[in-house]
């Protein structure tokens, strides 16, 4: 039986949030972490969102998820489909004010899913070098396309589809203490 190396978690984060940082270190930017119903996004995101506040970068989280629309008003899903998502309100209370930066307060959370409830706003600020890591499924249907300046897709496995193609990255997360950075390019 031969054994395959896998990279530890914290390398695979710290060369992600190194790239990321490469790229996106002045200025606000918005990082989408993307994948099919149950791959992880979230606690993806939050390990990336750690990683970059270790690399020494300001770094905040959201969830589309908090965004949603209450069932009965555009909120019922078929199975396999995402959630809908307010995108009016989304892009009103987080996006436009994050992306004015300075001491503009965001909404990181405008929904709770479970109680299907609007929650009361909790305004954030932060520094005008700062990272926004949101995580979701399906972050690049058209309410949403447009948004993120970098996207990880990331995946338990199994070959390409939905919007894996446009990711900045894939990440194969199959074993999560040891997720891996897949190059699927298709050229």
């Amino acid at each position: 039986m031969t054994t395959r190396w896998a990279p530890a978690k914290k390398d695979t984060l710290r060369a992600l949030a190194t790239e990321i940082l490469h790229n996106y270190s002045r200025g606000r930017a918005f990082v989408a972490v993307d994948g099919p119903a149950g791959a992880g996004q979230s606690a993806f995101a939050d390990d990336l969102a750690a990683a970059l506040v270790e690399a020494g970068h300001a770094a905040f989280r959201a969830s589309v998820a908090d965004f949603g629309r209450p069932r009965g008003k555009g909120g019922a899903v078929a199975d396999g489909e995402p959630a809908p998502v307010d995108g009016a309100l989304l892009r009103r209370v987080l996006v436009e004010p994050f992306r004015l930066g300075g001491s503009t307060a965001w909404v990181p959370a405008a929904f709770d899913s479970a109680s299907q409830r609007e929650v009361e706003p909790r305004w954030v600020t932060g520094p005008d070098d700062a990272l926004l890591v949101v995580d979701g499924e399906a972050l690049g249907r058209p309410e949403l396309a447009g948004l993120w300046n970098y996207t990880v897709w990331v995946t338990p496995g199994g070959g390409r589809g939905g919007l894996r193609a446009v990711a900045t990255a894939v990440v194969d997360v199959s074993d999560p203490e040891h997720p891996r950075r897949v190059f699927d390019d298709a050229c």
